[in-house]
């Protein structure tokens, strides 16, 4: 064959893109000058296909009027480029789009560029395996199952009051009307809103089990979370649980609020396979840890903050298997001053092997308590950050935790409270500090910084305030001066580790 017909051929074989092509012509032509511009730079030139795509796009309507003519494989970066630049109208057409594509999977996450994947089972072990791991199973006497497969898009979503967004709401509409034929999955699903209409609304276009992360941070009344926890025990695979306000200050019957928890903590419990667990001033939690963790595979993170707690629950913690490999431990403004220190001992003894952060923030534990632990504390090989601010304790005491911790060789950073002495007799429990004082404690903690040779950073929280997330701190440079700064308090997420 010569090469004048394998010409011929090829040309032959190429999909029919008439209409598409007449619009790439006519952007390419409009970027000719641009690209050399581009070239002629030691910038890397953008692609003739972005550039194509980007004058098109200009134009919606050509866009639209050239989608049967668009190429399978082109299919993807022009979807991307439609959904960034928020061209609705347009997604909303390639969403309908020709049946011949047989396309099987939309990733719209922005942490997944790589949106399409021809072959349904192919993309699920490739593409997303952390969606619906389960192998599509053939209707009887199906010659081709791969083609009956439901189109399935993935997103993260956003629930929140006042407007919505325009792609996220019609995606959603549309999903709910096609069932039968779509598969809606979200990895990634925020509720800022307390409408359970709206809730639930957008629940039911969502496939619960594709779910893996969970964020709640609207208040919520107790009626709320009862209409919502029948749909968080759905989601079978929620691996990040973080939910907030829902305070105890609010729900003053004692009664009603244990029979709340105990119907909230049976839901809980249904969740198996949680890696992170972040509750935010919450009421249903006390006397309820065991059965909410009692099945739980072994958590990484478990964060309480501003949450009522009995001491048995701390003891359950300090037991229970799903801590064994606990590696962030967080429990902020949860009261111990009336607690036994035994359970707390127990639990650092228990995750002493795996735990890098431990977070024990304006708790009221006393001298006595933090006596009580340090051995335990002191045998934490893993840790790299420890939190203490907030505790009212003398600086003989807190001598001795700077003493303990010395020795471990892979903390970078602590976070301490000032101590006792540096406030006037009077009004230590004001937290108004006496400079002259605190200047003398600065002075004796810095000696004993360098007396121990230890390299973490040294930090003395003075002043905080969980409400706006802000504290004032001295740290301690290495040239042995002390810098007092005001800034955001430490988040697990932010956390040197």
């Amino acid at each position: 064959m010569s090469k004048e017909q394998r010409r011929a051929t090829d040309c032959h074989r190429l999909p029919s893109v008439t209409g598409f092509a007449v619009a790439v012509a006519g952007a390419l032509r409009s970027h000719r000058a641009q690209v050399w511009s581009v070239k002629m730079s030691m910038r890397s030139a953008p692609t003739l296909q972005r550039l194509a795509m980007h004058s098109l796009l200009s134009n919606p309507s050509l866009v639209i009027s050239a989608l049967e003519d668009v190429p399978v494989l082109l299919f993807p970066s022009l979807f991307l480029e439609a959904y960034a630049q928020g061209l609705t109208e347009v997604l909303k057409a390639m969403k309908d789009r020709p049946s011949r594509w047989k396309l099987h999977v939309l990733d719209l996450r922005s942490a997944y560029p790589n949106i399409w994947k021809r072959g349904y089972p192919h993309m699920m072990r490739v593409s997303c395996p952390d969606i619906l791991p389960e192998e599509p199973t053939a209707r009887p006497g199906s010659e081709k199952p791969e083609e009956q497969q439901p189109l399935m898009i993935v997103a993260d979503l956003t629930i929140k009051d006042g407007p919505q967004d325009a792609f996220q709401a019609y995606l959603l509409g549309w999903a709910r009307k096609r069932k039968a034929r779509v598969q809606l999955c979200c990895r990634q699903l925020q509720i800022l809103s307390p409408s359970t209409h709206q809730i639930q609304k957008a629940l039911r276009a969502v496939r619960p089990d594709s779910i893996r992360e969970l964020v709640v941070n609207s208040f919520w009344h107790r009626e709320t979370m009862k209409r919502f926890a029948p749909s968080l025990s759905r989601m079978k695979n929620l691996e990040l649980l973080d939910f907030s306000k829902m305070s105890a200050h609010v729900y003053t019957s004692r009664s009603r609020n244990f029979w709340y928890s105990r119907k909230y903590a049976a839901h809980l419990g249904q969740l198996q396979r949680l890696q992170e667990l972040r509750l935010h001033d919450v009421f249903f939690l006390r006397g309820q840890l065991p059965a909410i963790l009692r099945s739980q595979t072994p958590l990484q993170t478990l964060s309480l903050t501003a949450c009522p707690l009995k001491e048995a629950d701390l003891r359950f913690l300090s037991q229970c298997p799903c801590t064994r490999r606990l590696k962030h431990l967080r429990l902020r403004s949860v009261l111990m001053a009336d607690f036994s220190p035994e359970p707390l001992r127990a639990l650092l003894e228990h995750v002493a092997g795996t735990l890098e952060t431990l977070a024990l923030e304006d708790c009221a534990i006393t001298d006595g308590q933090l006596s009580a632990i340090l051995p335990a504390l002191g045998r934490c090989s893993q840790l790299r950050f420890l939190s203490f601010y907030g505790n009212r304790i003398s600086m003989a005491t807190l001598h001795s935790l700077l003493s303990h911790t010395a020795s471990l060789g892979r903390l970078s950073q602590g976070l301490y409270p000032a101590p006792l002495e540096s406030f006037l007799p009077p009004d230590w429990c004001l937290g108004h500090i006496y400079p002259e004082a605190f200047a003398q404690v600065r002075a004796r903690l810095a000696q004993a910084w360098r007396d121990s040779g230890t390299t973490q950073k040294l930090q003395i929280c003075t002043d905080f305030c969980h409400r706006r997330h802000k504290g004032q701190f001295y740290s301690l440079g290495s040239d042995g001066y002390w810098v007092v700064t005001r800034e955001a308090l430490p988040a697990l997420s932010a956390l040197p580790v």
